[in-house]
């Protein structure tokens, strides 16, 4: 795959240490984008060494789960490199910055480093398929559509149906996922989905349990 200038074909090809930004709830998936407003000094930092470097840093979730460690929150162990494809400075010392997802990665351990952000040693080998495209996977994208559809009637929305039924499933599928507004774990679960199918049937379950959970949705069903 391409990402910005730098093509990325197998995992070898991702940097064996990457910077990780930890954030709850937010969820990068391999080839989609990603906009970043960096604005605390140590992500700031991240920014800068990375833009010195190969780009690419780690989106990666704290584990609520687990307590935390000396460095911080404790991370979960499957996060999602991406490049940095586009960025500017705002002046008043942010960045506005847009990550494009490359793979995929399993964090090896926490590396110690005299940096402000913290620094993990990564594998994607686990996630070798994040390298190719899998907007051909068979998925029930009707399914997605029409869950979609009713999670947007619910709440007053409206989108973009031209542009929803022009796009390959895994752009589809995965443009939904990463603005579900679900928590952690649900954003977890959806990142770990071994393939584009179950991550498809795993959007469709979790929003139709968010659709019963609200006033006036017990029972409903989608089908």
């Amino acid at each position: 795959m391409k990402a910005g200038n730098c093509a990325y074909g197998c995992p070898d090809d991702l940097p064996a240490i990457i910077p990780v930004f930890p954030l709850p709830a937010a969820l990068l998936l391999p080839r989609a984008e990603m906009p970043l407003n960096i604005f605390e000094p140590r992500y700031v930092a991240m920014i800068d060494a990375a833009l010195a470097g190969n780009r690419v840093i780690g989106m990666i979730q704290p584990d609520e789960t687990r307590a935390p460690c000396t460095m911080g929150p404790s991370l979960c162990g499957v996060g999602c490199a991406g490049r940095i494809t586009a960025f500017s400075e705002t002046g008043d010392g942010r960045y506005m910055v847009t990550l494009t997802g490359v793979a995929r990665f399993a964090v090896i351990e926490e590396v110690m480093a005299p940096t402000l952000f913290r620094q993990c040693r990564v594998t994607a080998v686990p996630y070798a398929g994040d390298f190719a495209p899998q907007c051909e996977e068979a998925v029930d994208r009707a399914a997605v559509i029409k869950t979609f559809r009713a999670y947007l009637d619910a709440h007053n929305l409206e989108a973009d149906w031209e542009s929803v039924h022009r796009a390959t499933n895994e752009t589809l599928i995965n443009a939904l996922a990463m603005m579900a507004p679900f928590g952690t774990a649900e954003k977890q679960a959806l990142l770990e989905a071994p393939d584009l199918r179950t991550r498809a049937e795993t959007l469709v379950a979790l929003t139709e349990m968010a659709l019963a959970r609200e006033p006036g949705g017990s029972g409903r069903s989608l089908q």
